[in-house]
């Protein structure tokens, strides 16, 4: 199940909703005022993927993975 980012129009809160396939909009409530009136916003996401190849000690730390050195395909780009 998804987590979207809304904002209510009543009051202005930001909030995370976990979605059901059948979830519609309309019955999305917002946590503070339970207004059914929110704008779904544009979020960003984030794959976290521990294993040695994309690890500072790794093999795409010294160059050796295929990707660019320091890139943020190798995961050491600083945003993950």
């Amino acid at each position: 199940m998804p987590i979207f980012e809304y904002k209510c129009s009543a009051c202005n809160n930001k909030f995370e909703y976990l979605h059901k396939s059948s979830t519609k909009q309309e019955d999305v409530l917002c946590p503070v005022c339970n207004s059914n009136k929110n704008r779904k916003l544009f979020s960003s996401f984030s794959a976290n993927m521990k294993s040695e190849a994309n690890s500072s000690s790794g093999e795409c730390a010294n160059g050796n993975c295929g990707l660019p050195a320091n890139s943020c395909a190798s995961g050491l780009c600083g945003l993950n």
